[in-house]
């Protein structure tokens, strides 16, 4: 058990970020790891240029590394925003123009898994009516993801950094997994246990394993405090990873924590070359 025993992928939105985006992928394979995973890369809109998708699959082919999760459109991010489905108006509607570009660009690279950030509540906006339009959004994205046989998943950020977000604790991202499962009927909704998230919320992540460990679809990491590399600050994630695989998790694991005042290349100690590669 330990670290060697997961699957790893690099997240190319908060790590090799010192680099043009195009030049990522092959930052990471050069790193030795196989597989990543993105936030939306264009933020300014949800539905680019073929161009530039074309692009960005280029680069992440030519680098011989796999895409194995992807973010729907969710606004400035990083920045302000915490997601856009949620919010009403052209943020909505930009979502939903996202969808299916979303859905083509990673199916094109063999990718099925997506990452549905809900979106921070609106000043003057009644929170019933917001949670109403997620639910609207969340349905037609999996049920689109559903055409694909892939996984759209909910995640719960934490309150210190994302204040206006209303998922902010796993059971309270639970509750929206059941909702769109129930909605849809297609059982493609899962959680996104994000254990630097959680340990922001001053959550029992050992608890949280042991009872969302079956309902979960993807795992990141950071350590805390500082979300920096495993070991840099006081989190266990080597045995809160241990215990994730005891319970039946073998899905991916994001690194999705800040190098520090270092390149990229050199936030990768904690782990030797030989465990990176997928397996």
């Amino acid at each position: 058990m330990g670290f060697a025993d997961q699957r790893f992928n690099v997240n190319l939105s908060i790590l090799f970020t010192e680099l043009p985006l195009l030049e990522r992928p092959a930052a990471a394979a050069a790193a030795g790891f196989t597989a990543v995973e993105l936030w939306w890369p264009w933020i300014e809109t949800p539905t680019p240029e073929q161009s530039e998708l074309d692009a960005l699959k280029k680069a992440i082919e030519d680098a011989g590394v796999q895409l194995t999760g992807l973010n729907f459109y969710a606004g400035q991010l990083p920045g302000p925003d915490r997601g856009a489905l949620s919010i009403p108006g052209t943020e909505s509607e930009r979502f939903r123009a996202n969808i299916d570009v979303a859905i083509a660009f990673a199916q094109s690279l063999g990718c099925t898994t997506f990452n549905a950030l809900y979106g921070n509540r609106v000043d003057g906006v009644d929170p019933t009516e917001q949670d109403a339009l997620a639910l609207e959004n969340l349905v037609l994205a999996a049920q689109a993801v559903g055409r694909v046989g892939g996984t759209i998943l909910i995640e719960a950020l934490n309150r210190p950094e994302s204040p206006k977000c209303p998922i902010v604790s796993a059971p309270k991202a639970i509750e929206i997994v059941d909702k769109v499962n129930e909605a849809t009927g297609l059982g493609n909704a899962k959680f996104l246990m994000d254990l630097y998230h959680l340990s922001m919320n001053g959550e029992d992540l050992p608890s949280v394993i042991e009872q969302y460990a079956a309902r979960t679809g993807h795992v990141q990491i950071a350590d805390n405090p500082g979300r920096g590399a495993p070991g840099t600050g006081s989190l266990p994630l080597e045995d809160l990873l241990d215990q994730l695989t005891k319970a039946g998790y073998d899905g991916w694991v994001g690194l999705e924590y800040k190098p520090g005042d270092k390149p990229s290349a050199e936030a990768f100690e904690w782990l030797p070359r030989e465990a990176r590669a997928a397996r």
